[in-house]
């Protein structure tokens, strides 16, 4: 048989993912800030894209901002009304994977804006107040701030006697503390940038340590407790013996420290109660730094006709917009200034790029508000009556239910948060397992059964404390259908021990009593 060269047609399939989906599949699972992030690089990146003011844009510029979808015609936000299936259908499978994942060119984004809050507040770069706008300055910017840590303790520090070396090595003790008050960098370190013994350094933070509030400078939290203990009159061998020992007591071995410290039961658990009233970051009295707020992607509130309104929160949606003006310009004068093919290949690009770019980020919000509404019409029964009524989801229920594939339901409830009524959750929690009934009935949420368990668990009395089978009784009763394995397991992850530890622990008062 003669061996050489062929040529043969084959014909075969394949789902071939083009960098626009890909782009929009990025987008749907990344969180507000990292979404923001991109779209600022974007920005930097693409000279055709802009960014839109929070008053939709300058009409000057001859480009109109593109609605969302979630306002109506008369500017208020969309509703979810429970006793009807009237959710917006406009991101049909835009970003579902298993369907036509595909866009046209001729969609009529080329000089849109994507703008989905339109709330109309301005925010000059002075303030905005235009009582102001003559440059005399607010009353609330005259008021004095609140003394930061290290300028409350610089300011007791100038007060105490000492000579120019210790100022020196003061004011370094003072560089080197924590938010929480702490002394974190080894006093060796601390001698050799300053080019001094480290008795001197330590010499220097004794001083330091009788500063209030008592428990700043120390280097552990041993010897903050026992700063505040000694300024109390209440650190006795026993309690020092208990301070080198804390490691059992976050194990519970209560008997190894009653050994340890020579003292009975009773004793431990007043020592305990002691520990407890002191305070082991004292720094934190002063603030630090500003707490990042979680700002949630979705908000749920309740409709006046008793069902839910579900609104994107627009301060987490990025406001930008397609030039389509300077395009042109640019095209119009190529004549003039001999714009070659490769600039004009760039700009084409770019166009392209932005285009796709506002669509991704009107059809991510449009997701995002379509799954929102489903799991809102699921769990109607938690946000108003609370954890107990949770019910058992997947992603497959809210995939089937909105018509999209069950990856893309996971990417958009991936780092999305939602404000309920009963605070604020990432859309993950409301997907849980499924605990069967006793008879046959509606299924549980494996949360609220957890829930379930750690109620009775914490409302039980010393001399009664339920154990493992007790509380499968308990539930049992109740039609949830659970093994004493699984209820073990829920209060293991819930870090509660076992009720022979319980009963010793609540005996002990080192457990508090529901």
């Amino acid at each position: 048989m003669a061996v050489g060269p062929r040529l043969e047609l084959r014909q075969g399939q394949a789902l071939v993912m083009t960098p626009q989906l890909q782009q929009a599949i990025k987008l749907l699972q990344l969180s507000n800030l990292e979404l923001l992030a991109y779209v600022e690089q974007e920005l930097e990146r693409n000279p055709l894209l802009e960014r839109v003011d929070a008053e939709g844009g300058d009409a000057d510029d001859g480009i109109e901002p593109f609605e969302t979808g979630e306002a109506d015609a008369d500017g208020a936000p969309s509703r979810l009304d429970l006793a009807s299936d009237s959710t917006a259908d406009t991101a049909r499978a835009a970003l579902d994977a298993e369907g036509d994942n595909t866009f046209t060119n001729d969609s009529g984004y080329d000089a849109v804006a994507y703008d989905a809050g339109q709330d109309g507040t301005y925010i000059s770069g002075r303030g905005g107040d235009p009582r102001f706008e003559d440059g005399e300055s607010s009353f609330e910017q005259s008021l004095s701030e609140a003394k930061t840590l290290r300028e409350y303790v610089q300011d007791q520090w100038q007060l105490m006697p000492a000579n120019a070396g210790d100022r020196l090595i003061g004011a370094a003790l003072i560089d080197a503390l924590d938010d929480a008050g702490y002394i974190t960098e080894p006093l060796a370190d601390i001698a050799a940038r300053l080019g001094v013994e480290e008795d001197e350094v330590e010499a220097v933070l004794l001083d330091l340590q009788t500063i209030e509030p008592v428990g700043l400078f120390a280097r552990s939290l041993k010897e903050c407790l026992a700063l505040q203990l000694r300024d109390r009159n209440r650190l006795d061998p026993a309690m020092q013996a208990f301070l080198d020992n804390l490691e059992l007591l976050a194990k519970r071995d209560i008997a190894g420290l009653m050994k340890l410290c020579g003292v009975d039961q009773e004793d431990i658990a007043d020592m305990v109660k002691e520990i407890r009233a002191l305070n082991p970051k004292p720094g934190l009295l002063f603030g630090g730094e500003p707490v990042q707020t979680l700002i949630p992607d979705v908000f749920v509130r309740r409709a006046t006709d008793g069902g839910w309104a579900v609104e994107l929160n627009s301060e987490t949606l990025p406001r930008v917009l397609v030039n389509s003006r300077y395009y042109a310009k640019v095209n119009r004068s190529a004549p003039k200034n001999g714009t070659d093919k490769q600039t004009r290949s760039y700009l084409s690009e770019c166009l392209n790029s932005a285009n796709w770019l506002v669509k991704s980020l009107d059809q991510r919000a449009q997701t995002i508000l379509k799954v929102a509404s489903e799991i809102v019409r699921q769990q109607d029964g938690f946000l108003r009556h609370g954890v107990t009524h949770l019910k058992p989801l997947n992603l497959r229920a809210v995939a089937e239910a909105i018509e999209m594939h069950e990856s893309t339901v996971s990417r958009v409830t991936s780092n999305k948060t939602m404000a309920t009524p009963r605070g604020i959750f990432e859309m993950k929690y409301f997907f849980t397992a499924s605990i069967a009934a006793t008879d046959g009935g509606e299924a549980f949420s494996a949360e609220s059964i957890r829930h379930r368990i750690k109620s009775l668990i914490d409302s039980e009395r010393p001399d009664d404390i339920l154990s493992d089978d007790k509380i499968v009784e308990i539930l049992a009763g109740k039609g949830v259908d659970i093994a004493r394995r699984t209820v073990a397991k829920y209060r293991e992850a819930m870090n509660i021990p076992s009720s022979v530890e319980r009963r010793r622990l609540k005996r002990a008062g080192l457990l508090e009593v529901g």
